[in-house]
């Protein structure tokens, strides 16, 4: 008899999954929301918002006209930036004012005397601040050219050995040689999409038949609170993990040519342990919204916190101690670790099992706490 029971309670979480495939099947804002999310956001995630320097527009005033100032000029090459354009020493202002330049290089008259007299002269860069995705970051390239190129001329017309560092240091880039922005901005799209998503048809599911009159229905009929919702799991949890697949596979590694090198299906084994933690999320918010703009706004005071605060953007390890503590209770914590550490470097399961742990003890907990609150809201 208990084995017939179970076997009823499986083809009813089954059926009642099913149901909820057809209708999300068809829900064409649903739909279209799901197919953006995992194609043209994350598009736009890789392409746009870049913290490296593309195509920065460089003037000089070139007050010295010597063969250091030319080698300087010569030094800013594409991609990072423009060709510089040569302008005077009154168009400096005008320029800026008009945006027209990020960096205005300041040569000083007999630049290259004092250089080879060791007179340590000085270079004048003028930043156009305002540009922040590259303000920031484009100083230090051009710093380093500039320096590069000094050190350069210097040493070859001074005396042997002398003013050469006696060290120097190699940079090598792990996982990323290029620093290519676009790698992180991708795969860091992919992550987020997968968290709202998940938080929003597992809580747009409930909320319909809220809205449709038809959970009360559900719940005269012989099923119970854990098999609708384990139902409403599943099923979503599906939708978003083939999404998911399509995306890491065909976008994001064919389209936008990023390069994955960890195991496509310990990822996916991650992400079906997240789903199941952040869609019990879902219908946990969904308990208290009486309609979606509710939980539109209920999702947002969660879900922003959750993702800014989650370690993929900024490291935690810059973050207040007490907001590190607090965030290792959040699942999107432990997902941002493990996606990064697999998608990025290549970790094997000696490496995530710790994350893996963690989000499946989390996804019980929010499980338990969902289910009492389904239950209480489905009894009223």
């Amino acid at each position: 008899m208990k084995g017939a029971d179970m076997i009823q309670k499986l083809r009813n979480i089954y059926e009642l999954g099913v149901k909820e495939l057809i209708g999300l099947f068809r829900d064409p804002l649903m739909l279209a929301l799901i197919v953006y999310s995992f194609t043209f956001a994350i598009y736009v995630g890789a392409v746009s918002s870049s913290d490296s320097v593309t195509n920065a527009a460089v003037a000089v005033v070139d007050q010295d006209r010597s063969s250091i100032s030319q080698r300087i000029m010569e030094s800013f090459l594409p991609p990072q930036f423009r060709l510089p354009v040569q302008i005077e020493q009154y168009q400096i202002d005008g320029c800026m004012d008009r945006g027209e330049y990020t960096f205005i290089l300041v040569i000083p008259p007999d630049f290259q005397r004092d250089l080879l007299a060791g007179k340590g002269p000085s270079i004048q860069l003028n930043v156009d601040a305002t540009r922040m995705s590259q303000a920031f970051v484009g100083a230090g390239y051009v710093q380093q050219i500039v320096l590069k190129e000094c050190n350069t001329f210097f040493a070859a017309g001074s005396s042997a050995g002398e003013g050469i560092s006696p060290a120097n240091i190699v940079i090598r880039n792990r996982f990323n040689p290029n620093l290519e922005s676009s790698w992180f901005g991708g795969i860091n799209e992919l992550i987020n999409n997968i968290t709202m998503l998940a938080i929003i048809l597992t809580g747009a599911s409930l909320i319909r038949e809220r809205e449709r009159g038809t959970l009360e229905h559900l719940m005269v009929m012989p099923v119970t609170s854990f098999e609708t919702m384990v139902s409403k799991i599943w099923s979503m949890s599906l939708a978003v993990l083939i999404a998911s697949a399509f995306a890491l596979l065909v976008i994001i590694k064919w389209y936008l040519g990023i390069p994955v090198t960890g195991s496509f299906w310990l990822f996916m084994l991650g992400v079906t342990l997240y789903l199941f933690a952040v869609t019990s999320l879902g219908i946990f918010i969904a308990c208290f919204a009486g309609n979606m703009p509710q939980f539109g706004i209920l999702m947002i005071l969660i879900l922003i916190p959750m993702q800014m605060l989650s370690g993929g953007s900024t490291p935690q390890e810059s973050m207040p101690v007490p907001v590190q503590r607090i965030m290792q209770l959040s699942p999107t914590t432990h997902f941002v670790t493990f996606s990064q550490a697999i998608l990025f470097r290549g970790a094997g399961m000696h490496v995530v099992w710790v994350p893996f742990l963690k989000l499946f003890v989390i996804g019980a907990v929010l499980f338990i706490i969902s289910l009492k609150r389904f239950r209480k809201t489905a009894a009223s």
